[in-house]
């Protein structure tokens, strides 16, 4: 067990590893009442090495939380079995790669370097106006990081994957559809940018709270392509079950898209140098500063309930923190938890960028469901050494959806035939689960898991609603710093 200050590494693979080595750790017991315990992530592993299971929450959620409440002044302890941060969102080196995959293999030496690789376990970036991003910078955490942008997002339309447009140059040039088409998409997007809620004059006789998303494709004469574009490359629904629901929502994820899209242009999503898993490392680090305490690596035996069923503390090899509520992932609250669905990743290492791509160096692909037969879309993210995540001249690309079948491997298939070669290949299953209750009458507020979508939108959704019913007020975010301007994300 390892009782550390804070995490701070300039190479995240090597993460909580490297903050043991250089940190001064505190030595006392656990026999302390603390305002808020958090419980980190569990990787289950399947023997066979083929398919990992994971039973997590998000990891970053926890730290989130951890960091936004330490702030609040609230006494805080984390404690994770892992002895590395993030969980399900953690980047592995390539080590705990194959510990994870391959039941402890040595990776062959042609990868490189060990340190050289910080392989991420899901795939999701940063929206550039989102939520997270806005966390982020209302934390400050942002000095402890530094983003690059996503060189392109694409859509599988007919056979092929095109680019979808970032500027109005490209949006003349697309492949996606027709100049008539094209005409129709146009008057549709000058709808929504000029939409406002409080002047029917925008409103071109729709209102987004009762018309359905169907009633407003109609209006706009757009065909199904188009609709998929929209719906799936843009408002990233991952099925169609938004289109009979009325049309705000949706309108939301567009206008959301596009000044994402507006702030960085040529794409509408960054990602942090070294991997996702430097977030939940700056999260936590900001929980230690303010007086935060993490525990890694530290075995958990039990959440302890008095006697009216109220969690008090967590017990572990013989000791008691108590604690006026716990903040944990799933795997910790088996009875409190229900299943909500899978899905299906595969972690492939290239050695080139993905063909028809333009040799981006990073790219989204959303595959939307109706153009493979399917009830849900598949989602490819790309990345590469550019973003100091694996070795020179190799690409990390993680292909997910929703499993729909007992044969989910096949279900990817789309999305790997897309890939091309490719040097290795890993496949897990994650459950997806979500709290049954609120967590207000036994103290224990659960995060959900990951769920299928490639940004964190739905995650900070959680961390909100999560932080409103522990502390009773809403999380009210900073303005956030113009383009350019300091206190606005490094490195862009």
């Amino acid at each position: 067990m390892n009782m550390i200050e804070a995490p701070h590494s300039s190479h995240p693979a090597a993460g909580a590893r490297d903050s043991k080595q250089n940190k001064s750790e505190q030595h006392y017991t656990m026999d302390e009442e603390y305002d808020v315990i958090v419980l980190g992530a569990q990787l289950l592993l399947n023997p066979s090495g083929f398919l990992l299971n994971l039973c997590t929450g998000t990891g970053l959620t926890e730290c989130v939380l951890s960091g936004l409440l330490s702030v609040e002044g609230k006494k805080v302890l984390h404690m994770d079995r892992n002895d590395y941060y993030g969980g399900a969102s953690a980047s592995l080196n390539l080590t705990q790669l194959f510990a994870k995959f391959r039941d402890g293999q040595q990776p062959p030496t042609s990868l490189g370097r060990d340190r050289d690789w910080a392989v991420d376990l899901i795939p999701k970036f940063l929206m550039a106006n989102g939520e997270l991003t806005n966390m982020l910078v209302h934390t400050d955490v942002t000095r402890y990081l530094e983003f690059k942008q996503i060189a392109g997002s694409y859509v599988y339309k007919d056979g092929k994957i095109a680019k979808v447009p970032s500027n109005e140059m490209e949006a003349v040039r697309s492949s996606l559809m027709g100049i008539f088409e094209k005409r129709r998409m146009k008057k549709f997007f000058e709808w929504v940018g000029a939409y406002k809620e409080n002047d029917p004059s925008t409103h071109q006789g729709l209102n987004l709270y009762k018309n359905t998303m169907n009633e407003v494709y109609y209006k706009f004469g757009l065909d199904k392509g188009t609709q998929d574009f929209i719906g799936h490359a843009m408002a990233l629904h991952l099925d169609d079950s938004y289109k009979p629901k009325p049309a705000k929502e949706t309108i939301d994820r567009i206008l959301l898209y596009l000044g994402s899209m507006a702030r960085y242009g040529k794409s509408p999503y960054i990602y942090p140098l070294y991997g996702l898993g430097e977030l939940p490392q700056g999260f936590a680090r900001l929980s230690a500063i303010y007086g935060g305490t993490y525990m890694l690596d530290k075995k958990i035996d039990e959440i302890v309930y008095d006697e009216e069923g109220v969690a008090i503390g967590v017990k572990s090899e013989g000791e008691v923190a108590k604690g006026k509520l716990i903040i944990g992932d799933p795997s910790y609250f088996p009875n409190k938890v229900r299943k909500t669905g899978r899905v299906v990743r595969a972690i492939c290492v290239l050695q080139h960028p993905i063909p028809n791509t333009d040799n981006a160096d990073s790219v989204q692909i959303v595959i939307p469901q109706n153009q493979i037969g399917r009830k849900n879309d598949i989602y490819i993210a790309e990345v590469s050494s550019t973003h100091n995540v694996c070795a020179k001249d190799h690409y990390l690309a993680i292909v997910s959806t929703i499993v729909e079948t007992d044969n989910p491997h096949v279900e990817i298939e789309p999305g790997i035939k897309l890939l091309g070669p490719i040097l290795d290949k890993f496949i897990y299953i994650a459950d997806i689960m979500e709290p049954i209750e609120d967590g207000t009458k036994d103290k224990c507020y659960i995060s959900k898991s990951f769920d299928a979508t490639s940004h964190f939108e739905t995650t900070t959704d959680d961390v909100m609603n999560i932080y409103k019913r522990i502390e009773g007020k809403e999380l009210v975010l900073k303005k956030r710093p113009a383009p350019g301007e300091e206190g606005d994300l490094e490195g862009m």
